[in-house]
């Protein structure tokens, strides 16, 4: 954990004991950040469980077999993930050498919660009646003529009576497993005072690659199972665009409420975007590549002791970098792939601008743009939108209503061509109505920056510098002109449609 750096307050939010929601897009560091907060829960002697939902299981592709009923799907899933936790605590006692007295019986308690089986179907019962009997009878009669004469006289009769009955049940039906809530909370409350005064942290990662329509039946077994239990704190990392964690409305719904459940105060790209703090963003990857650079020694005192050295010896000037940081869009996998195209082309030499740009575009035509290529409707809205933004208005970018969630414009952010850098923007003659604030990746319009058609400012507004992020909420004329009417490309789709005779 040598690389991970920590820019503002991160690890102190991310290193409480509040239930939280860690989100970020993928390559934002949610793994990395977590891994971090595992590493130095240990240290203080707490409990550390990381469990990456990618490969839990063993059970064949259940998850995601539509031949299997939703309960099956979901039971199944629940009782992997918590077998993998068992799986994890059972190492960790057995490693720190803990007293497997008292440790042992409470795993051996919640293994046995996790195994509960039952069996769905009916019960027939059999009686079964059986038996016998068995009787005889004799007489007989005798005279024996002697010096005394001498008479008898015999009856013999014996019965015989045998009686059984059986009876016996039948369970006919299918074999289930169940999860019992109660028991596994039950289990859990146990284990932990016993562990006591270590506290126990389970980090959930990729809980975005699970089903989506699964999401919330392991969030609701987390939300009653561990969530009550004083003494253990979990952690999700989750890409908010494949997210659903509640089912239901009110009070009686399935799933973690977000916000009040657990927070989710934890949003990498806030941290790491460079339209969003310019200053914390140069900062963070000047540092992040210096952490890198220092972690590659083997033996021997590095050339150069800090980040700022390390940037000047590296980079022509400092826009250079500042350029590198804008390409990178807060990503940080993707920083590390542009910084290596740049210094496969510039060799020896320090890395220009026209360096990064050039790396830059082919990053975005190698991985991003690639990523959307089997999409054609992904690829025409992408398109219509630098027509829109770029060319038209001469801004980088345009906001959407928080209501109007288009999956493919989602499916755009999650290829990391589209970025949100402000959420929640409002104009005072639309009381209520509020937007969310995305810009255009980095490479879509870098081709333009040496020419006429680059992109003036952010939102194409002659006042409006490029670090004014929010848009003056005094000002609805200016949140007027950025905002992007989907409804106009959808009616021009279906016009393309209709004349193609597809609908």
């Amino acid at each position: 954990m040598k690389t991970f750096v920590d820019i503002g307050p991160l690890f102190a939010v991310l290193s409480t004991r509040d239930h939280q929601v860690v989100y970020g897009r993928r390559g934002t560091g949610k793994t990395h950040a977590l891994l971090y907060v595992t590493e130095q829960a240990k240290k203080i002697r707490d409990i550390a469980v990381y469990i990456d939902l990618r490969y839990i299981g063993s059970s064949g592709g259940i998850y995601g077999d539509a031949n299997y009923s939703l309960a099956q799907r979901a039971t199944r899933l629940l009782l992997d993930v918590l077998g993998s936790v068992h799986g994890e605590l059972l190492e960790i006692a057995l490693s720190l050498d803990l007293d497997l007295s008292r440790v042992g019986p409470a795993l051996d308690k919640l293994a046995a919660a996790i195994t509960e089986l039952e069996v769905l179907g009916v019960t027939t019962r059999e009686t079964e009646n059986q038996s016998s009997s068995e009787a005889t009878t004799g007489n007989s009669a005798s005279v024996t003529f002697s010096k005394v004469p001498a008479a008898s006289i015999g009856w013999n009769e014996s019965e015989k009576k045998t009686e059984e009955q059986r009876t016996h049940y039948t369970e006919k039906g299918t074999l289930r497993y169940r999860v019992h809530f109660g028991s596994v909370s039950s289990a859990l409350k146990n284990l932990v005072s016993i562990i006591k005064p270590a506290h126990l942290v389970i980090v959930l990662d990729e809980w975005s690659s699970l089903p989506l329509e699964l999401q919330p039946y392991l969030a609701d077994l987390i939300r009653r199972a561990l969530f009550p239990v004083q003494g253990i704190t979990v952690k999700i990392a989750a890409i908010e665009q494949r997210t659903l964690f509640k089912l239901g409305g009110g009070s009686d719904y399935t799933g973690i409420e977000v916000g009040a459940d657990a927070s989710a105060d934890v949003d990498l790209d806030d941290y790491m975007v460079f339209d969003n703090n310019e200053a914390r963003a140069v900062e963070f990857f000047q540092e992040l590549v210096f952490k890198h650079y220092a972690s590659e020694l083997v033996d021997g005192k590095p050339e150069f002791d800090t980040s700022k050295k390390l940037i000047q010896a590296a980079f022509t000037q400092t826009n250079a970098f500042e350029d590198f940081v804008k390409s990178a869009e807060g990503v940080p996998r993707d920083a590390f792939n542009v910084l290596s195209l740049a210094a496969q082309r510039g060799m020896n030499d320090k890395i220009s601008i026209p360096t990064i740009r050039v790396a830059a575009r082919t990053w975005y035509q190698r991985d991003k743009e690639g990523a959307i290529k089997s999409n054609e409707n992904a690829q025409a809205l992408l398109h219509w939108i630098i027509d829109q933004v770029i060319a038209h208005r001469k801004a980088r970018a345009f906001l959407l209503p928080v209501n109007s969630r288009h999956p493919i414009v989602d499916s755009l952010f999650d290829a990391r061509l589209l970025h949100i850098i402000k959420k929640g923007l409002s104009g005072q003659e639309k009381a209520g109505v509020r937007y969310d604030a995305y810009k255009l990746d980095y490479g879509c319009y870098v081709d333009l920056l040496a020419t006429k058609a680059a992109p003036l400012s952010l939102y194409g507004d002659s006042e409006d510098t490029a670090s004014a992020v929010i848009v003056p909420t005094d000002d609805y004329r200016a949140i007027r002109r950025a905002i992007l009417d989907l409804n106009t490309f959808e009616a021009r789709v279906n016009k393309k449609a209709l004349n193609n005779g597809m609908i």
